[in-house]
């Protein structure tokens, strides 16, 4: 994994919450189970070593990476984060990548570049209502003012 892909992992990690404990029991079957279930739901996890614990917390995310096959993030005082590639969550993200780039589907003889061409039109249109609308009143007004310096 490089520095870089580590980064990003980190990040990640500090917008999640503390899911793993781990306790005056250590590095358990138990522990192991709950790992690497959490490991397959969200690929990341982040954990703390509680002060009754018996292990540092380098000590319990390198028992944990080995134990699960997982790679140890990042260890800042009491908490750890631990990241293993998930084939469920990949599927998920591919899934989502999908449905994003599907052309949407639309009802009907809908076509966007003649719904395009009719809307630049309109609006074109309209600017030529305003303009014509402004112009006619400055019309107006130097008419009126001409008609009063001829009378006055």
């Amino acid at each position: 994994m490089t520095s870089k892909e580590r980064a990003a992992l980190r990040a990640q990690a500090n917008t999640i919450d503390t899911t793993l404990m781990v306790g005056k029991g250590g590095v358990s079957e138990t522990l192991v189970a709950e790992a690497q279930k959490l490991l397959d739901i969200h690929e990341l996890v982040k954990g703390r070593v509680l002060e009754t614990a018996m292990m540092t917390p380098r000590e319990v995310c390198d028992a944990l990476c080995e134990a699960t096959g997982a790679e140890g993030i990042q260890v800042v005082g009491s908490k750890f984060v631990i990241w293993r590639k998930s084939e469920k969550v990949e599927q998920e993200k591919k899934q989502a990548a999908k449905k994003a780039a599907a052309p949407k589907k639309v009802s009907g003889n809908y076509n966007p570049v003649k719904a395009g061409i009719t809307r630049r039109k309109q609006q074109a249109k309209e600017r030529r209502k305003q303009q014509k609308e402004y112009f006619h009143e400055a019309a107006v007004k130097a008419a009126i003012e001409r008609r009063k310096q001829q009378e006055g």
